[in-house]
């Protein structure tokens, strides 16, 4: 039901987008506008752009990034985006703080649901899920691919990975982070906590 949710819900951001004058949700909308996914991809073009791996940025590469992802945004609003997130005054944000604030807000009881999900695939423990984790818990002879004889298991188990993963840089490993910056997205489709708890329960078999 991923897919369907995904153009749900792309199709009421780019509806609120034309509501709302909160410079951060307008860009939370087109992250959002782009599925799922779209904030773990604006993530990601940060991170390829944080050279000095300091995990901030400071206005100019600010900028650089939404441009680069392609929102829609002019100067004057990015600034004050900038100003909301510099609540310091230094000149530079933090961006992994930057993306939690942008991530649609979850209630604790959809946070601790998807965490479960997330222990339940790692299964070494060790806070990143990959294809040696998925082996344990996720079936790939059942996937159609496999059974028509165009895929391996490792290629099911990739390609199921790569739902998680960033759109641009895809490294087969999926960190804590991203599997929230995903559901996030998936949540911003589903208006309650009950609807959404039920749904995860019954994808993850928890």
């Amino acid at each position: 039901g991923t897919a369907r949710h995904d153009r749900e819900m792309a199709i009421q951001a780019k509806r609120n987008l034309s509501k709302t004058t909160d410079p951060v949700e307008r860009l939370r909308l087109q992250c959002l506008a782009r599925g799922s996914a779209g904030i773990k991809g604006l993530g990601r073009v940060f991170r390829i752009m944080d050279d000095d791996n300091s995990r901030t940025l400071d206005f100019k590469e600010f900028v650089k990034g939404l441009n680069d992802y392609a929102m829609m945004i002019d100067k004057e609003e990015a600034q004050d985006i900038f100003r909301i997130f510099d609540k310091d005054g230094s000149g530079t944000i933090d961006f992994d703080e930057f993306l939690v604030t942008l991530r649609p807000p979850m209630s604790n009881a959809r946070k601790e649901i998807i965490m479960q999900a997330f222990r339940k695939l790692d299964k070494t423990g060790d806070g990143v899920i990959t294809i040696e984790d998925l082996r344990g818990v996720y079936n790939a002879k059942h996937h159609p691919k496999y059974q028509n004889g165009d895929w391996t298991e490792d290629q099911v188990f990739r390609a199921f990975l790569d739902n998680f993963d960033s759109p641009y840089d895809k490294d087969g490993k999926v960190t804590t982070e991203e599997f929230m910056n995903y559901y996030a997205g998936v949540s911003a489709s589903i208006d309650t906590d009950v609807y959404f708890i039920i749904m995860m329960k019954n994808a993850w078999k928890l």
